[in-house]
């Protein structure tokens, strides 16, 4: 069951009547919510929601209702800037600054070789940014230094899909979640980062009573709130959660023998691993009750189809990658994949990061391509019409792997585009510092603070001002026309990489120009091609297609195809070797797996089944750091406010930073409400207002990550740690170590002085002072006694954002 009602959500700000309504998508987040956007006298003045497309039907989610505000920002950049002598930025011309980068590119390549410069991009680009990245990347930088925020965000889905099925794409869809009678929402807080697909699943939940809903999260987060059963687990415990659940179910018999026996191969290492996860193991390991467990088993095990969706709470932690093979393997045990209403859904954070996979713009070759397959290797050549013994292969390098070469000398080029990597990045002070000692081009619109390091800053379109097509998280190929031109001055993405190229005169072996495209849509057009063929096969779809039918999911093979709602429908996977995009890793240790290794498994279009070993997170609390640091995001804020600080009414809604804490744990640390305490790790600090209530467990902290100015210390990536999941390379954010300290000034009480009489002349209420002293009434203070008092008390409400609880 898909919306039954359209609801036509609108945010328009314009004197007069719109004179247009262009075609578009939402570019927030992974969701792909269709759009129009508000045109009148060359100007985006709004948007509205399209009441035809069916991920959304009209509804919007107040970061996508609002991030046109950006576009019209006075702050916008619209001159290219170059660092001079003297260290600061000033205005160029486009001439002195793509020469510049030429003549540094060129420099590089000569003195270091290949390998020596490292574009890392954006989730919010186009899959024609994206493939053009890949061809003038790999075949005429010869790089395959090609990695993007993906990596901080989704790449354990990218990982745990080619460990399980050979290839990339999410096997289930949206459809699947109109249809499957339990949800298991596991680390994915999807009220807040996925409001209109959580408005859909709750309108069909208050009709129907269905889907029953599992949330698996450290915190009660909005999400959690809606859930029929709530999974609190100790942070860190994702794997351990899995292993015991999955050991009962197989325990009780609870599988699909038929099913294991035709279309999986692995059955006996998997069990193997699971068996020292005995139900009361796991329960005092994750801390969640055996009530609770127990529900979880029967429910994940007797339910008839299940649709299993994951995010950052997954994929960034520790064996994030295990985590969701465990998913994958708890979907293949029970056969609910391949079936209506049935199948893992890892989702996207952000709006196109699947299409920056499936395009090449990242660690594999355009369209699902292996780079340790010779096979490919040749295809890709052929492809693009150059040799293949210059193309570059093997591994990928992630982001933390390029700081890593950035620090020992190796990378003379850092070209950043399209993401605000000096508040996104883990432990930030370790990556300015290694970024602020190479070349770094920085490719944004706005002045952010990675700008603060950059030797040459590029301004680029945004949403709106430029066309082409993204991936939404369910495989749905999207279409975004361009409704205006860009500022005066500034350039897309696409055109300044044509520059680019054109600039290097990089040529194919038969001495023609590599790009040879000119138009978002004929670089499209020649993916198709490229995607013939293999799993992502495009062949069928057209920007005319995309705009009349409202999107369509991969594979579309030819015109005449609606597209595939879901994948695996005949349980075939792309395991075959000259098929899988991947040869696997070793599931415990990350090291990558040979050609021949891989043959030895003999999946042959069988699904693999892994075994899934518990390894607690890297960093633990100590007597110096005891409590638990988690982070994540808010409703209201995007990444890193780029766009949505730019927005009066996003910007008002969450102002600052905060640090959410414990009821009970304030009172043990006599911390009031709005308090601004300094939280610590090993690698840094912050000061910022403390949020107190029941979100959090005791002995968990939570920061929210969008806030990351230099100015003000209230960056979470100033805590996190920069520790890595083995296989996918992804950070783990959500577990580092911290303490919170007080930041007190004393007052001596003097004779006559009440509590009430302090309490005013601080600007504080009698009943915080108290909390913050721990006195049990207003009597209990005497002449000559020091009572602490709060440097500063910030009022920290965030207003509530829950359209779903409408009445429908």
């Amino acid at each position: 069951m898909a919306w039954e009602k359209e609801r036509v959500d609108m945010n328009i700000y314009s004197q007069g009547e719109v004179e247009k309504w262009v075609y578009s998508t939402c570019n927030i987040c992974s969701v792909g919510c269709g759009c129009y956007t508000a045109v009148k006298d060359g100007e985006i003045v709004g948007i509205k929601g399209n009441s035809e497309h069916p991920i959304n039907r009209g509804r919007l989610g107040p970061k996508g209702e609002n991030q046109w505000y950006a576009n019209n920002s006075p702050d916008r950049l619209r001159t290219p800037l170059i660092r001079n002598e003297t260290g600061n930025l000033e205005p160029a011309s486009w001439d002195e600054a793509m020469d510049l980068i030429v003549k540094k590119a060129k420099q590089t390549l000569k003195e270091n070789g290949s390998n020596s410069v490292a574009i890392y991009s954006t989730g919010q680009g186009f899959l024609e940014d994206y493939y053009t990245i890949a061809k003038f990347g790999r075949a005429g930088l010869r790089t395959h230094l090609l990695d993007a925020n993906t990596r901080l965000c989704t790449a354990t889905t990218e990982f745990c899909l080619l460990q399980s099925f050979g290839a990339d794409g999410t096997p289930a869809s949206f459809d699947d979640i109109d249809e499957t009678d339990t949800l298991m929402l596991f680390g994915h807080n999807l009220a807040e980062t996925g409001t209109v697909l959580f408005e859909r699943i709750m309108e069909r939940k208050q009709k129907t009573g269905k889907p029953y809903i599992i949330v698996v999260d450290p915190r009660k987060t909005l999400t959690a709130k809606e859930a029929d059963l709530h999974l609190q687990l100790y942070p860190g415990t994702n794997v351990a959660l899995l292993n015991g659940v999955i050991n009962e179910i197989v325990k009780r018999g609870y599988v699909d023998q038929a099913f294991i026996d035709a279309y999986t191969i692995g059955i006996n290492g998997m069990t193997e691993s699971l068996k020292e996860w005995t139900f009361e193991k796991t329960a005092d390991t994750t801390g969640i009750s055996k009530a609770k467990l127990e529900k979880a088993i029967e429910k994940l095990g007797t339910s008839a189809s299940l649709v299993t969706t994951t995010l950052q709470g997954t994929y960034q932690s520790a064996d994030a990658t295990t985590a969701c093979v465990a998913i994958n393997n708890l979907h293949l045990i029970r056969g609910l994949i391949g079936k209506p209403g049935c199948g893992p859904l890892h989702m996207a954070g952000q709006p196109s990061s699947l299409a920056n996979r499936t395009a090449g713009g990242v660690g594999t070759y355009p369209a699902h391509r292996n780079p340790a397959n010779p096979k490919h290797i040749e295809e890709m050549a052929q492809l693009w019409n150059v040799d293949k013994a210059t193309l570059p292969v093997g591994p990928e390098k992630g982001i933390e792997e390029q700081v890593s070469m950035i620090e020992n000398g190796e990378i003379g080029l850092f070209w950043n585009i399209g993401t605000n990597s000096l508040v996104s990045l883990p432990n930030r002070q370790r990556a300015k510092k290694a970024l602020a000692s190479t070349f770094v081009v920085v490719q944004d619109a706005f002045l952010t603070e990675t700008a603060t390091v950059a030797d040459v800053v590029l301004p680029v379109a945004l949403w709106g001002e430029k066309e082409g097509t993204m991936e939404n998280a369910d495989r749905t190929i999207n279409l975004l026309r361009k409704a205006v031109e860009p500022p005066e001055g500034v350039k897309s993405d696409f055109d300044i990489f044509l520059d680019f190229s054109k600039r290097m005169d990089f040529k194919d072996r038969d001495g023609q120009s590599l790009i040879s495209y000119t138009t978002p849509e004929e670089c499209f057009e020649e993916f198709k091609k490229i995607s013939k063929g293999r799993p992502c096969d495009m062949t069928g779809i057209t920007y005319e297609r995309l705009e009349k039918e409202n999107g369509l999911r991969w594979p579309v093979k030819d015109e005449n195809s609606p597209g595939t709602v879901r994948l695996y429908s005949e349980f075939v996977f792309h395991t075959t070797t000259d098929d899988a995009q991947s040869f696997g890793k070793d599931q415990l240790t990350g090291r990558v797996l040979t050609k021949t290794e891989f043959e030895r498994k003999g999946a042959e279009g069988r699904a693999i089944l892994h075994p899934t070993h518990y390894i607690p997170p890297a960093e633990q609390p100590t007597s110096d750091y005891p409590t638990w640091l988690t982070t994540g995001r808010l409703v209201w804020h995007w990444h890193t406010r780029t766009k949505t600080a730019r927005s009066p009414h996003l910007q008002m809604a969450a102002q600052h930073g905060y640090v959410e804490i414990n009821t009970e744990d304030a009172k043990k640390w006599a911390i009031v409400q709005g308090e601004v305490v300094r939280v610590s790790s090993p690698r840094g600090w912050i000061e910022v207002p403390a949020r107190i209530g029941d979100v959090v467990q005791q002995g968990l902290v939570f920061v929210p990550f969008h806030f990351g100015s230099w100015e003000k210390k209230e960056a979470a990536n100033e805590l996190t740690a920069d520790f890595t999941d083995p296989l996918s390379k992804q950070p783990t954010f959500k577990q580092a170590a911290c303490r919170v300290e007080k930041i007190r000034r004393e007052h001596q009480v003097d004779s006559g002085e009440s509590l009430e009489y302090i309490a005013e002349q601080y600007g504080l209420s009698v009943e915080d002072l108290k909390r913050a002293n721990q006195l049990t009434t207003p009597y209990d203070i005497q002449m000559g006694e020091s009572l602490e008092i709060p440097l500063s008390v910030i009022n920290t409400p965030l207003p509530p954002y829950m359209p779903y609880r409408k009445k429908v």
